[in-house]
């Protein structure tokens, strides 16, 4: 059996689209997610009864991922959050989709029965979502 880091080192050669730092961001945006973003908690039926089981640790979808490396992005790298992306290989919501998918390959993550690499295509544009947001304070005339 593989230990991750070795998994690691071989993905990295298999694929080389994507920089470490790429597999590292995926893994911290999802943290991010848990952490800041609101999350349904995900309840399983018990088969023998009608009564939920204690909820599980919240799914993040691929949508909410997308979101969360959105927002995880520009809160650490600011303006420069698409260029240092761009840096790593990850120009489009379809790269995170790569990226998740190959640490779920390799077993570093893991996916529900309803998801899809393609939920990951898409989700916006890297053109718009990383572009600066300028609010207007109203000036005070003496």
């Amino acid at each position: 059996m593989k230990s991750p880091l070795q998994a690691m080192r071989e993905l990295l050669e298999d694929d080389t689209r994507y920089k470490f730092e790429a597999y590292q961001f995926i893994r911290e945006s999802l943290q991010y997610a848990h952490e800041h973003m609101s999350l349904p908690d995900v309840a399983h039926a018990s088969e023998s009864s009608d009564t939920p089981s204690p909820p599980s640790p919240k799914h993040v979808t691929g949508q909410q991922l997308c979101e969360a490396c959105r927002q995880y992005a520009l809160d650490q790298y600011g303006f420069m959050a698409k260029t240092v992306l761009a840096s790593w290989g990850i120009c489009s919501t379809s790269d995170l989709g790569e990226l998740v998918y190959n640490l779920i390959r390799i077993e570093q993550m893991r996916k529900s029965d309803t998801d899809r690499r393609e939920d990951f295509n898409d989700v916006y544009s890297f053109d718009d979502a990383f572009e600066p947001e300028f609010e207007f304070a109203p000036r005070d005339d003496d």
